[in-house]
C-alpha cells in the first residue's frame, strides 16, 4: 500500500486509523489507492499488534425496558465515531450473566464494559478496571460513573404536585437495592418535609420498574383503603401501569388522581393523557459513558470521575390541581 501510494507505512496507517490528522490531499490519495487495490484492513492482525479488540460490552438489566434504547444509541454513536463495536449483554440482573461478560474482558475478548446496573462485576486483572457505570452509580470511587441527580429530580416532581395543592401523595418506589431508587425516595421525602407534610409509610408501595408492578402497587394501595390525590412513580413504566390500574377502578387521570413518572421514555408522551415526568438526558448518558471509557482505555491513569447530568420536569396532561375539597 505504502509503495503504491509513494508514502511511508506510518502515513498509510494514520490515514486509515486516524484520518483527521492527515492532510486532505494525502488522505484522498491513499483512499484512491485503497480502492484501486481492493485493500481490506486485517482486524485480527491489528488487534494482535495493539492488544485491542475494539469491542466493548454494554450490560443492561432488561433489554425490554425502553429507557435503555436511547442510552444504547448514545453509546453506539460515540463507539462508531471512535472505531469501536458494541456488544449488548442483557443480564436480567443475574450475577452469573454479569460475570460471564466480565470474563470476556479478563480474557482479552473485549476491551471494557459499560454497566447500566448498580453492580460492577469482578474482573480478575491487574490495574485500573476498564469499567464505566452509566445511569446508576456505585460507591466505589475508582469506578467512573455518569448519572443524574435523582434526589433533586424526584424532589422537583413532588414539589410540583405540592404546588398544585396535593397533600396526600403516594409513592411507587423502585427496587430497594438500587442507589438511584433510594435517592428518588429521598427526594420524595424531602419534598414532603419541606412542605410540612407527613410522610405516611402506608402510601408507599415497592415495584420492580415494570408496568405490571405499577398496576399492582395501585391495586394494593386502593385495596388497603388508602386515600391519595396524586402518585409519584420511580419510573415511567410503573406510572403507565398506575394509570391503567386507576382507570380500571373508574378513577380519572388527572381529574381524580394526578400521576408523575420518571425517565421520559418515548411512550410517555403518547399516553392518554400524556404523562408528566422527569426527563433524563438518555442519549447524553450513553455518549458520556462511552467517552469516559475510551478516555480510560487510552490512559489508565486518568482520574475516575462521577459526572452528574441535569434532569428536567416535563409537565403534560397527567397532572392537575388537587380536586376541590381534598386539599
Amino acid at each position: 500500500m505504502a509503495a503504491a501510494a509513494n508514502v511511508s507505512v506510518a502515513t498509510v496507517s494514520r490515514a486509515l486509523q486516524r484520518p483527521e490528522i492527515v492532510s486532505e490531499a494525502t488522505r484522498l490519495h491513499i483512499q484512491e489507492v485503497v480502492k484501486r487495490l481492493g485493500y481490506t484492513p486485517n482486524a485480527l492482525a491489528r488487534n494482535l499488534r495493539t492488544a485491542r479488540t475494539r469491542l466493548i460490552v454494554a450490560l443492561l438489566p432488561d433489554i425490554a425496558n425502553p429507557f435503555f434504547s436511547q442510552v444504547i444509541r448514545g453509546i453506539e454513536q460515540v463507539a462508531h465515531e471512535n472505531g469501536y463495536s458494541v456488544l449488548l449483554g442483557e443480564t436480567q440482573s443475574s450475577l452469573v450473566r454479569e460475570q460471564a461478560y466480565a470474563d470476556m474482558v479478563a480474557a482479552r475478548q473485549a476491551d471494557g464494559i459499560i454497566t447500566m446496573s448498580h453492580r460492577v462485576p469482578a474482573i480478575p486483572m491487574q490495574g485500573r478496571l476498564p469499567v464505566v457505570n452509566a445511569c446508576e452509580y456505585v460507591k466505589d470511587q475508582q469506578i467512573s460513573s455518569v448519572y443524574v441527580d435523582n434526589v433533586t429530580a424526584a424532589r422537583a416532581a413532588v414539589d410540583y404536585l405540592v404546588t398544585l395543592g396535593h397533600r396526600d401523595i403516594a409513592f411507587v418506589a423502585g427496587p430497594p437495592a438500587s442507589p438511584i431508587c433510594i435517592d428518588r425516595e429521598q427526594g420524595y421525602r424531602l419534598a414532603l418535609d419541606a412542605a410540612g407534610l407527613p410522610c405516611n409509610p402506608a402510601l408507599t408501595a415497592v415495584g420492580d420498574f415494570s408496568i405490571e408492578a405499577g398496576e399492582r402497587a395501585i391495586e394494593l394501595l386502593l385495596s388497603q383503603g388508602q386515600s391519595f390525590t396524586a402518585v409519584f412513580c420511580s419510573n415511567d413504566e410503573m406510572a403507565i401501569g398506575a394509570m391503567r390500574a386507576l382507570a380500571s377502578r373508574g378513577l380519572r387521570v388527572p381529574q381524580d388522581i394526578s400521576v408523575v413518572g420518571f425517565d421520559d421514555i418515548r411512550f410517555s408522551r403518547y399516553m392518554t393523557p400524556a404523562l408528566t415526568t422527569i426527563a433524563q438526558p438518555k442519549n447524553a448518558l450513553g455518549r458520556e459513558a462511552m467517552s469516559m471509557l475510551i478516555e480510560l482505555l487510552n490512559d489508565p491513569e486518568v482520574p475516575p470521575r462521577k459526572r452528574v447530568l441535569s434532569a428536567d420536569l416535563v409537565v403534560r396532561g397527567s397532572t392537575a390541581p388537587c380536586p376541590a375539597g381534598k386539599t
